[in-house]
């Protein structure tokens, strides 16, 4: 049941993994950040390579006044996300793909959701072309679904641009909302098979899926997801993997 109480069918594991097998998809698109695991790997990033000293002092505080601007409804979610990116600008991209790799086994494989993780297994063993599509750096959606056989040209992400090794500042994308939906488009999903994603920020994309597949769903998503006649699966092992993705 939604928070307005709109009867919305919530799928077991079991019927959830029929029902996507069942449509049969050859392409399925999943969103990451609590879809594929728990929390908000973007921000957890943010903050350990902050507390690594990957980042100058001056940077640091200026993201963290833009992050606390946009907890207070000044700051959109398309700027923020963008801003995450920029903010390693001037940086070696390999010691960001280093640093991210290491964020990745210790604080987001961890976080993975066991029913989606086997999902993704089952979907691989199919066949199934896999997409990513996220608002989190490309660095660290990348590293993290390559175990579920989703390659880095498959991974839509926020992403600058990357000159002779040194990450710049200028924005190569930040796919969330609409962009998410405009990003699959752009390389010629403007109907996938079926999508995955668990907030409002998905829901552009959900739409536009031939099956859409709610996860974890957030208030708004299951509100909208109840007006579209979808139903929803919880992951079991979602309790508990709410916090954001940090190194605490």
């Amino acid at each position: 049941m939604t928070p307005t109480g709109i009867q919305i069918p919530k799928w077991s594991a079991r019927e959830f993994e029929r029902l996507v097998l069942d449509s049969k998809p050859r392409v399925a698109v999943f969103d990451c950040d609590g879809t594929i695991w728990g929390g908000d790997s973007g921000y957890g990033f943010m903050v350990w390579t902050i507390d690594q000293g990957l980042v100058s002092r001056s940077t640091s505080d200026w993201i963290d006044t833009r992050h606390r601007a946009y907890l207070a409804g000044h700051v959109s979610e398309l700027q923020i996300c963008g801003e995450m990116v920029q903010m390693y600008a001037g940086l070696h991209e390999p010691e960001l793909r280093e640093a991210a790799a290491r964020y990745v086994t210790e604080f987001v494989r961890p976080r993975v959701f066991a029913e989606i993780e086997s999902l993704l297994g089952t979907l691989q063993s199919e066949g199934v072309e896999l997409w990513a599509v996220s608002s989190t750096n490309k660095w660290v959606v990348s590293e993290g679904v390559r175990g579920f056989g989703v390659p880095e040209n498959r991974v839509l992400a926020a992403e600058v641009s990357v000159r002779l090794g040194i990450i710049g500042s200028d924005l190569v994308d930040v796919p969330t909302d609409e962009g998410k939906a405009t990003a699959l488009k752009r390389v010629g999903l403007a109907r996938p098979d079926a999508v995955f994603g668990n907030s409002i920020h998905d829901l552009a994309m959900l739409e536009i899926a031939k099956n859409a597949f709610p996860v974890n769903p957030s208030p708004a998503l299951l509100e909208a997801a109840a007006k579209n006649g979808w139903g929803y699966f919880r992951p079991g092992t979602a309790e508990g993997a709410e916090a954001a993705v940090a190194g605490e």
